[in-house]
């Protein structure tokens, strides 16, 4: 064995100590499955061999189209044991676009669990280089489908794992970003990156070994997978894994299980407080709170704190390409500074420049740009939009930014959501903002829509609270109150729920296309 192997730090190594260091500790828990760490760890290499017997080889891109379980986390260290190449799809995705990522990525195997073997099969019959499916086991009991691979058989191989002449440097993941272009991009991110940011995670948010932590949201995407349940591999942290990320199911889970961390983005956490079990479930446990993905409003912020007063916040602010954490807002800055997403983490280094990449003054607009090891190595097959990310010598995040004279940085907007409206700048989020502090408001985004006097129209979407009555006149007097006249919005839509993709993104999109029409003369 050369000393290179010797000194090897992989996923799979992280796993490796984590069973050795604590063989019979509370490691994974999904539905009814219970493994302790050194029973994950057998399991992962049993699989892992058994992906090896049926041909699957270093380097080779394995794609994942699946609910969260632990089915899906096995499948993650087992394919990083052999050095093949995780590629999660979004499962909200329709056949044609998943299809898309398989073909992109050149994708022989395709992992899904039963619910979603059809999309898979439908997606994987257009044009894709998917020869085989294999069938992983969801959080509920389920049947292997017919034609695949089974996890169970697999797990039963009993030969041993030829390891790989992989190290931190060999490509881990392919992580397709929904981007704003017509095509995703698919961010390569290699096992020296993605452990990085876990030493990011681990150090900024506190975390630790006797952490109970609440996985819900999906694993196919980078927050769930790389910052929570990564770092509690690394560390041997108990998780318990649900697929579920609805009110009903969490609060419950938090109850009976004692869970002390948990992540969400704001719309999670918003349905969490609106739902009528927050006051009926003992959430004493819950200690450390994290929250990401998108904005929290500063309302919603002030109400988690007064409703969980025990409960630590963390604003996690990042993008896929940087594994992905960037920046960390701590408990003791969330009143003194809210809305912010702090300052950067501990792998990572922040700049907001102006088109010249020149650094902006304490309150200027400019965009977020970074250097780190987290960093992605490219987008897979797509040279000309890698150059372009880095162009300057740092990565371009496309979010714009102020920065405060103690140098924590506020999100303004993604360049896409900001409103050009009559000639001016408008950010959606700081009206945002000002709709939430009205009365009844329970949820609201803002979006430009065409119109003929002013190009794009400020027009804001509002989720009513239950129990509550808004008209279109309040929330207007409302922002009259709140903004100057450029920025108010010209209209108000009210709807029952906002879009939201699996990750608690609102959908802007798609509303914008939704109302298209709004402001076309009848």
């Amino acid at each position: 064995m050369t000393t290179e192997a010797l000194r090897r730090q992989t996923l799979a190594d992280l796993l490796r100590r984590t069973a050795l260091r604590t063989p019979h500790k509370p490691g994974i828990r999904c539905g009814d499955v219970a493994w302790s760490w050194a029973e994950f760890d057998a399991v992962v290499t049993r699989l892992a061999a058994g992906l090896q017997a049926e041909g699957v080889a270093a380097g080779e891109r394995v794609a994942v189209l699946a609910r969260n379980s632990h089915g899906f986390a096995a499948l993650r260290f087992a394919l990083a044991r052999i050095g093949a190449v995780l590629v999660p799809v979004n499962f909200m995705l329709n056949a044609g676009e998943a299809a898309y990522i398989l073909r992109h990525a050149g994708a022989r195997l395709l992992a899904v669990d039963s619910g979603l073997a059809e999309l898979g099969r439908a997606a994987a019959a257009k044009d894709t280089q998917v020869q085989r499916l294999l069938w992983l086991p969801s959080e509920a009991p389920s049947e292997p489908i017919a034609g695949a691979l089974s996890f169970h058989k697999l797990g039963d191989c009993s030969a041993a794992v030829v390891e790989p002449a992989i190290d931190r440097d060999s490509l881990l993941q392919i992580v397709y970003t929904s981007g704003t272009e017509s095509a995703p991009k698919g961010a390569m991110l290699t096992h020296g990156a993605v452990i990085d940011q876990y030493a990011s995670c681990i150090v900024d948010g506190e975390m630790a070994e006797g952490d109970t932590v609440l996985h819900a949201l999906p694993l196919y995407h980078c927050a769930q997978l790389d910052v929570f349940l990564g770092p509690c591999v690394y560390l041997g942290a108990t998780s318990l894994i649900t697929a579920a990320p609805t009110p009903d199911n969490l609060l419950p889970l938090v109850e009976r299980h004692r869970i002390c961390s948990f992540f969400a983005p704001p719309t999670v956490w918003i349905g969490l407080l609106r739902s009528p079990l927050f006051d009926r479930c003992d959430l004493s446990s819950l200690r450390k709170g994290y929250y990401g993905a998108s904005i929290m409003p500063v309302a919603v912020m002030r109400e988690l704190i007064e409703r969980l007063p025990q409960m630590r916040l963390w604003n996690f602010y990042g993008q896929t390409e940087i594994a992905p954490l960037a920046t960390v807002l701590k408990p003791q800055d969330q009143l003194r500074k809210p809305g912010s997403a702090g300052r950067p983490a501990l792998n990572v280094e922040t700049r907001v420049v102006d088109d010249a990449m020149r650094d902006v003054a304490p309150g200027e607009v400019g965009e977020i740009v970074h250097r780190s090891p987290q960093l992605l190595q490219g987008y897979f097959n797509d040279p000309e939009k890698t150059a372009a990310a880095f162009a300057g010598g740092w990565f371009h995040s496309g979010d714009l930014a102020t920065l405060d004279d103690e140098g924590y940085i506020t999100v303004v907007d993604r360049k896409k959501d900001m409103i050009k409206t009559g000639g001016e700048n408008v950010a959606s989020r700081e009206v945002e903002e000002a709709l939430y502090r009205l009365d009844g408001v329970s949820e609201v985004a803002v979006v430009g829509l065409p119109h003929p006097q002013w190009i794009e129209a400020v027009t804001a979407v509002v989720v009513v609270k239950a129990g509550a009555t808004l008209n279109e006149e309040q929330v207007l007097a409302h922002a009259a109150r709140q903004l100057a006249a450029f920025k108010r919005p010209k209209a108000v839509v009210f709807v029952d729920a906002l879009p939201k993709n699996p990750s608690g993104k609102l959908l802007k999109r798609e509303l914008r296309q939704r109302l298209q029409g709004q402001y076309t003369p009848s």
